[in-house]
């Protein structure tokens, strides 16, 4: 048994971890949940998967952090209301060991994923009325759970409102729209094949925002192609067809998702990717703008750290023989609680004793820079279909660098470049 499962005081039968959604998701099909603070989980893709093992060094500052495999499955109360339960995998003793499960959810403390009483698994003991009765609710609830989805895609731009004087990090739980879709679909997948399997690999991933109040986070789809070597024909005509039809064919890159907090008129804003592939390439610029701006002003002091590690990422990936990242994504993360201001003529100390101060604010689950010094983070995600030679099975094996990745990345470099030289930074 990890030490990590370990630490957790429950019976043996019970040591699982309980997920919760992640609510920062913000682009993307695949369901990302939550296992602790600092940890989240995604199913398990073999090709992702081995990415991570094999990632090359100089490229772990621009990705998450791998933390192992875990065993997922999903459960029933007492009352039928559905979970999801992380397990230690079975004569695995090493896979989770460097996680901290101190802030887990246990088994116990069960998350309400559907109503109450309707949910039951199927078995052969079901009387066939029940089990008739269950199907035809099924159905009725998968025709509204497309209904949602269409609403949602029709509903491209959102705007929320929040209580500013209260805690606004807590209210972001209630209104991710695309995080609870994604959600949504993963149990109503697992729910579907439970009668033929209930146990699923997953892969845990270092929580990029969980050092962040209240996270901005952009997502960008990156390169020129999207589809894998292993795509059929349908698939990579409907991914070249996205491509043409949005900014991935011009500059290389386009958006895929976006959460924004303005501070100066207290809402969230919440962008989807159906609303990105419409944006021309002046729309995709107006886009970043409103990504880096907080409803009062542009926060240029987020520009030039920007800047500074795209061009690091940049110079890697030129470094890279072999990889292509088909369809992977770029992350852009800050905080949208800016830190209070202080005068450039005040004195170190001051600036010492604020910083203290700030640092005791945030102890545990945030962890701030210096005054002065602003933290924003760029990382590379989703690596279901990235390709490299080092992967035996694959039958393309492509030669030099991702050119269609390093466009994106240019042309990402580019316009904000001209938002910054714009904005008189």
């Amino acid at each position: 048994m990890s030490p990590a499962f370990r630490a957790m005081d429950m019976e043996p039968r019970a040591k699982g971890v309980l997920l919760e959604p992640f609510v920062h998701q913000v682009g993307g099909h695949s369901c990302v949940l939550r296992f602790n603070e600092t940890t989240l989980c995604k199913p398990l893709v073999p090709r992702e998967h081995q990415f991570y093992e094999t990632l090359p060094a100089e490229m772990r500052k621009f990705t998450p952090q791998y933390k192992g495999v875990v065993s997922v499955r999903f459960e029933e109360d007492e009352d039928r209301n559905l979970c999801l339960i992380a397990y230690p995998l079975k004569g695995d003793h090493g896979t989770v060991d460097i996680v901290d499960n101190s802030d887990c959810e246990p088994k116990s403390k069960l998350l309400r994923w559907a109503n109450k009483k309707h949910h039951g698994l199927e078995t052969e003991k079901t009387p066939k009325d029940w089990v008739r009765q269950h199907r035809k609710e099924e159905k009725l609830k998968n025709h509204k759970l497309e209904e949602e989805f269409e609403w949602l895609k029709k509903s491209e731009v959102l705007y929320y409102s929040v209580e500013k004087k209260g805690n606004i990090s807590s209210q972001l739980k209630h209104y991710n729209p695309w995080s609870m879709k994604c959600h949504q679909q993963q149990l109503q997948r697992m729910k579907e094949n439970a009668k033929h399997r209930n146990q699923y690999k997953f892969i845990l991933l270092e929580n990029l925002t969980s050092r962040y109040e209240v996270p901005c986070v952009l997502d960008l789809k990156m390169g020129t192609r999207q589809h894998g070597d292993d795509a059929s024909e349908e698939k990579a005509a409907n991914q070249i067809r996205k491509c043409q039809q949005s900014t991935s064919a011009v500059i290389g890159v386009r958006v895929c998702g976006m959460q924004v907090y303005q501070a100066g008129s207290g809402q969230l804003m919440f962008m989807n990717k159906y609303h990105g592939r419409k944006l021309s390439v002046q729309g995709f610029k107006e886009a970043l703008f409103q990504f880096f701006h907080n409803g009062r002003y542009l926060r240029r002091e987020l520009l030039s750290p920007v800047l500074k590690k795209l061009a690091e990422l940049k110079a890697v990936l030129e470094r890279q023989e072999s990889y292509r990242f088909y369809s992977s994504s770029l992350l852009v993360i800050y905080d949208g609680k800016e830190r209070p201001e202080v005068a450039l003529d005040s004195d170190a100390e001051d600036l010492e004793d604020l910083s203290e101060e700030s640092a005791d604010e945030s102890a545990g689950a945030y962890a701030y820079k210096p005054v002065g010094a602003s933290s924003v983070d760029v990382r590379m995600i989703d690596f279901a279909h990235t390709t490299c030679r080092l992967y035996g099975e694959d039958t393309v094996v492509h030669e030099g660098q991702d050119a269609g990745y390093i466009f994106g990345l240019q042309s990402l470099i580019d316009i904000v470049t001209e938002i910054s030289e714009e904005s008189g930074e």
